[in-house]
């Protein structure tokens, strides 16, 4: 999916100095970007535009080149549950419910039957070991294991685009590099990928980099 965004801006109070000021920018498909920057430069949020899950104070973002910033709620979601998957710095699974039951959450608006969304979640868990775990609560696993199921969760309806804030950010390099490997595969089956992160290994692995500036930084 082509993804991009035109004079985007955004403030999270009116008044307040903006995090976002008047930024333009595209993704391409079957490639890995990172967004780049200090603390405070505005990386997560820039990602949480693009992904739908923030609404622009200004500007546009074109999913396929149809602009969606601004659609009701329903439709956001809409577009976010059958086009995108998230990864986070935490796993952000739910403690009542098991491994599996998380992945499969998934797949709610994916339309597939649930026996093949079981089938897909299952070989899933099992291609990133931890299909042992499947029968577990989030709190019986490590952190490392909590990341690789939220990876699975992201992967499961074979999204378009995956948006990734600081993903490796709490794991050692091992997990790290199978998420970053996943990451990877995923866009090179034409997959848009775009990671938020502030570790240059990370950016390394990645296709291009899109720098953020605080104020601060900002030319005179």
């Amino acid at each position: 999916m082509h993804l991009a965004a035109r004079g985007l801006q955004f403030a999270y109070r009116r008044g307040a100095e903006r995090t976002i000021d008047d930024w333009t920018g595209a993704f391409a498909p079957g490639s890995v970007t990172a967004l780049t920057g200090p603390s405070g430069s505005g990386k997560s949020t820039l990602l949480y535009l693009l992904a739908l899950m923030l609404r622009p104070t200004a500007g546009t973002v074109e999913w396929d080149g149809r602009a969606v910033g601004d659609l009701p709620d329903a439709e956001r979601a809409l577009l976010r549950g059958t086009r995108a998957g998230f990864v986070f710095q935490d796993a952000m699974l739910d403690p009542a419910q098991t491994v599996l039951s998380n992945v499969l959450e998934g797949g709610l608006f994916s339309g597939l039957p649930r026996r093949s969304l079981v089938a897909r979640a299952n070989d899933l868990l099992e291609r990133f070991g931890v299909d042992h775990r499947r029968g577990h609560r989030p709190g019986e696993v490590s952190g490392g294991q909590a990341q690789r199921v939220a990876l699975c969760r992201a992967l499961l309806g074979d999204p378009q685009v995956v948006f990734a804030d600081e993903p490796t950010g709490n794991l050692d390099r091992s997990t790290a590099d199978v998420v970053l490997h996943a990451l990877r595969a995923h866009a090179a089956r034409g997959a848009t990928v775009v990671v938020a992160t502030h570790d240059p290994l990370v950016v390394e692995r990645c296709d291009g980099a899109v720098g953020l500036t605080t104020r601060a930084e900002d030319p005179a």
